[in-house]
């Protein structure tokens, strides 16, 4: 079993509490527009990362991590895109791969809109946690934590970052 802690759209903003929340963790997830390599580092120097780049990184995120990031994990196929849509609106970038071959969890960022939810169509679990940094128009950042064990995701929690 894997303990994933999921987080996107930080854009530089550096809080504490992400290690807090994190503790539990055997892996932390970046959905892109990471905003420095700094936050990066410190997120690498606590926990494996595995990260895409967003639209507002630079080349120096955009060399360190892909466009798309997809793997196998505790019996789960994982695709993560930075903007990917979500079930029936999938964005045209990423529609064809997850239609040809489906993985078990899709994890895209970008629109800083929580949203957790199961496509029936396609038979896989969406996940976007939410923004987690201080930019944009969201109201609440959020992260995500959850396990991974044979293929089945479970224990979903949703954190919310007041202040």
């Amino acid at each position: 079993m894997k303990r994933i802690g999921l987080l996107s759209d930080t854009h530089g903003y550096w809080d504490d509490r992400y290690l807090n929340y994190f503790e539990t963790c055997d892996e932390i997830w970046h959905a892109g527009d990471i905003g420095s390599v700094a936050l990066a580092e410190r997120l690498e120097a606590f926990r494996p990362l595995r990260a895409v780049y967003g639209n507002i990184d630079g080349q120096d995120i955009r060399l360190r991590y892909p466009e798309i990031n997809r793997f196998n994990i505790e019996g789960a196929d994982v695709l993560i895109k930075h903007i990917g849509g979500y079930p029936g609106k999938y964005d045209p970038s990423v529609r064809e791969i997850l239609r040809i071959n489906p993985p078990s969890l899709f994890i895209s960022g970008h629109s800083h809109i929580l949203k957790v939810k199961f496509d029936d169509r396609l038979k896989l679990l969406h996940i976007n946690p939410g923004a987690a940094g201080k930019y944009g128009f969201h109201t609440v950042r959020t992260l995500v934590r959850f396990s991974i064990e044979d293929g089945n995701f479970s224990d979903l929690e949703v954190i919310e970052l007041n202040g």
